[in-house]
């Protein structure tokens, strides 16, 4: 955002984890420096190498630790505690300053220090569990939601501990597990009955774990319609050319059809495998039904909604050459946020940032070469 032009976004990476950056050697590549999913990952930061074990390392970022509003470490607490950049030791250089721990499991627990990556969160967390509710097993998602749903945590704590330093002039130490993080991302539509004490049923949302809740087939495509309060599901019968449906005492109210979902879906599924896609789409559109057309990647990108607000953005990486990527999603009305910086190579900010700082050159490559 523009209010937080003079704020800098820097990534530092461990000398000693410096070819073993693990993102860099993952998915696509043009043969160049940099893997695509890095690429997508580090947009709008600096990166710097430092060897935190050595003295010189170490003083150089307590040196930017003393001028930073916020420091985010996704490194397990004892080595940090190790290496002496634990909360307790730069609150003394910083006492203003937001740190946030991200890593996997609260130190409160036993599973304190425990090891986590993204799959194994999904699979603590119960979220697994009902991706596969009803196939043959459990199930990860085809995308690293774990991941990305601690990242919108850390981000929104984070933004919390800043407004409350603005009312007491004092920073915090914010942790941020992420097995916890999933917990309540996944329970509160499925916890059902044991929600009580004594439990009154099973857990799990009956809508979201019927068999038959999954994008629509068409007689030439993919969509999916949601159908959800009476009015919605009256507009839909009419669309089957079985008005008199909602009047059936099975399906007249939110109640009922809350024992009814796999039969309903399966009415869905049943209905749209005889039309068109286009059909379809046109007739959700008029009935204001909550609707849409399953997207490919490669249709996200001539999409025309995401087209006309000018959400992919076009530029030129100094290395990678003619890249695209996705945009800012949000908008502020008086602060716009942009992408000004392009994800860069492996320490390619080192000696820029040192220099700033006032700090000697490590002598460390600038890049990952």
């Amino acid at each position: 955002s523009q209010v937080f032009e003079r704020h800098q976004v820097l990534k530092v990476t461990p000398r000693s984890a410096m070819h073993d950056d693990q993102w860099r050697k993952r998915a696509v590549t043009n043969g160049l420096d940099m893997k695509l999913v890095a690429i997508q990952f580090h947009e709008a930061q600096r990166s710097i190498v430092l060897d935190a074990k050595s003295d010189a390392g170490k003083a150089a970022i307590l040196a930017m630790v003393a001028k930073a509003d916020v420091f985010v470490s996704n490194v397990r607490p004892q080595a940090m505690r190790r290496l002496g950049l634990d909360y307790p030791a730069l609150q003394a250089i910083n006492p203003r300053l937001i740190y946030c721990g991200c890593y996997g499991y609260s130190e409160d627990g036993p599973y304190a220090g425990r090891a986590a990556v993204d799959d194994a969160i999904q699979a603590a967390s119960g979220f697994a569990h009902f991706q596969g509710y009803g196939l043959d097993g459990p199930r990860f998602a085809n995308t690293v939601v774990a991941d990305k749903v601690v990242g919108l945590h850390v981000s929104q704590a984070i933004s919390m501990a800043l407004y409350a330093r603005e009312k007491t002039g004092r920073g915090q130490f914010v942790e941020v597990p992420m097995f916890e993080c999933m917990v309540s991302f996944v329970m509160p539509e499925h916890f059902g009955g044991l929600s009580f004490e004594p439990a009154l049923g099973d857990a799990g949302y009956a809508r979201l774990l019927n068999p038959y809740r999954k994008p629509f087939k068409t007689s030439d495509g993919w969509v999916t319609v949601v159908p959800y309060n009476d009015h919605q599901w009256r507009r839909f019968f009419a669309f089957a050319a079985q008005p008199q449906m909602i009047d059936d005492p099975r399906y007249a109210t939110v109640l009922a059809r809350s024992n009814c979902f796999a039969e309903l879906y399966k009415f869905i599924a049943d209905t749209l495998a005889v039309r068109t896609t286009a059909e379809c789409l046109a007739a959700f559109e008029a009935a204001q039904l909550p609707f849409a057309q399953v997207n490919t990647p490669s249709q996200l990108l001539e999409d025309p909604h995401l087209q006309a607000i000018g959400y992919w953005q076009h530029f030129e990486h100094p290395t990678e050459g003619r890249l695209c990527a996705p945009g800012i999603p949000v908008k502020f009305s008086d602060t716009p946020g942009s992408i000004r910086r392009h994800a860069p190579n492996l320490g390619e900010h080192t000696e820029e940032v040192l220099r700033e700082f006032g700090l000697p050159q490590p002598g460390l490559p600038r890049r990952d070469v």
